[in-house]
């Protein structure tokens, strides 16, 4: 999705911010955050080209709703007490098959309605961000910060030997908030958010999970992610919403 130019300039101050930071740290700390769950689609319409040469239509009613296995890779870097770096790798895919209730033009060819028509579906997402611990209590922890996201998208239909794709790569600034509340010694519940929204499109990655530290290492959990967004410009319409159950495994060097 597309973003005002503003959006972009913040997008690389917190690129430079982060590369800013002073190497040496008091007390660093890293943590390796894995998660790996069940996706579902509940929503993700597509017309491209977004004019009278294009067709909007429901991936959703090609796909289902799924669920597909998902995974996702989180780096925290403490750097000091306040100051952290995060990476995240989040690849997502499928591929399925189905039929369209009506003609769709979709990329300079048509796909016909009621035969066979097969949608394969990417949306990864890399992303590196910065973010500073404003807050560290007793219960509470809350962060604030940025991330700059590399979005890898691409839809493409196949319907014998009619094919067409769309593709899309580039970088998207969103912010970061976080908070994480301690309920007992050994439990504690954390959410976190990366999102932004203006311009043509926006961009919402939202998460909740109660974890269980087992030792001084290991942390293991469960939760609950949404990731909604899209754009509406003059080439693409594409707005999904995707929900995912995960569990979670940490790991605190």
């Amino acid at each position: 999705m597309a973003f005002p130019k503003v959006f972009s300039i913040a997008g690389v101050a917190v690129f430079k911010l982060v590369l800013s930071l002073p190497v040496l740290a008091s007390e660093p700390g890293l943590t390796l955050k894995v998660e790996v769950g069940a996706t579902y689609q509940q929503r993700n319409k597509v017309q491209i080209p977004n004019d009278e040469e294009g067709t909007r239509f429901s991936l959703y009613d090609i796909a289902g709703s799924g669920p597909w296995a998902g995974a996702r890779v989180n780096l925290d870097w403490d750097l000091n007490e306040k100051h952290g770096v995060r990476v995240v790798l989040s690849p997502f895919s499928y591929s399925e098959s189905g039929s369209l209730d009506k003609p769709v033009r979709f990329e300079g060819e048509t796909y016909s309605a009621g035969a066979p028509v097969k949608a394969d579906y990417k949306f990864n997402s890399w992303r590196l961000g910065y973010r500073y611990n404003f807050h560290d209590g007793e219960d509470w922890k809350l962060w604030v910060g940025g991330t700059l996201k590399i979005r890898d998208a691409k839809i493409e239909l196949q319907q014998d030997s009619v094919k067409s794709d769309s593709d899309d790569l580039g970088v998207v600034p969103l912010l970061y908030v976080a908070a994480q509340y301690r309920i007992s010694p050994d439990w504690y519940f954390a959410a976190d958010l990366d999102g932004l929204a203006g311009g043509p499109g926006r961009a919402i990655d939202f998460s909740a999970r109660l974890m269980h530290e087992a030792g001084e290492n290991w942390r293991f959990g469960a939760g609950y992610r949404a990731l909604e967004g899209g754009a509406d410009t003059d080439d693409i319409y594409n707005f999904a919403w995707f929900n995912t159950a995960f569990v979670s495994l940490d790991y605190h060097f």
